[in-house]
């Protein structure tokens, strides 16, 4: 049975779920107003050999990382070790989101065709969407191929917000 530590930290956009596993790679990230959504992820990648939460202050550090992000530190997300399930293909886009630079956006398709798979930008986007460990995996980093702001499961302000903080400057 798979143990994650959880935690929660209050950030400008509200409060933020962080959890991991005991050797503390992140296994998701999200608002607490998307708890829901979150329960659905992990019961899909982990309910089948099993897992249990336990609360847990600032595991690994992870939980003080994060507030450093919020706090302006933001190349700390890079250092952040990940662990997630997903298909083959999720885990390939949400290592290609990891790549782009703090302070950058690519679009869809862009994302698509670094992947090797030109034309898949839809698919691309729905691995996108279902992103576990949203931030420190950057999916706010990808846009509409006209620039506009879409496909952010934690909301398209917050999508702006952390576009902002990270230096991208919005029309």
């Amino acid at each position: 049975m798979l143990t994650l530590l959880e935690d929660k930290i209050a950030t400008p956009l509200g409060p933020l779920w962080v959890i991991c596993d005991e050797a503390f790679h992140l296994r998701a990230v999200e608002w607490e107003e998307h708890s829901d959504r979150m329960v659905e992820l992990l019961n899909i990648h982990y309910r089948r050999d099993g897992y249990q939460r336990i609360a847990a202050n600032n595991p690994g550090g992870l939980s003080r990382k994060l507030q450093d992000y919020f706090d302006g530190d933001l190349s700390i997300i890079d250092t952040l070790p990940t662990a997630t399930a997903g298909t083959p293909f999720q885990r390939d886009v949400w290592q290609a989101l990891r790549t782009i630079p703090c302070g950058q956006v690519i679009h869809y398709s862009q994302l698509a065709e670094t992947l090797g798979r030109a034309g898949a930008a839809r698919a691309v986007g729905a691995a996108n969407g279902a992103n576990p460990v949203s931030i420190v995996v950057p999916c706010h980093r990808v846009i509409g191929r006209n620039g506009t702001l879409t496909g952010y499961a934690g909301g398209v302000q917050r999508k702006e917000w952390l576009l902002r903080h990270e230096g991208y400057l919005l029309l």
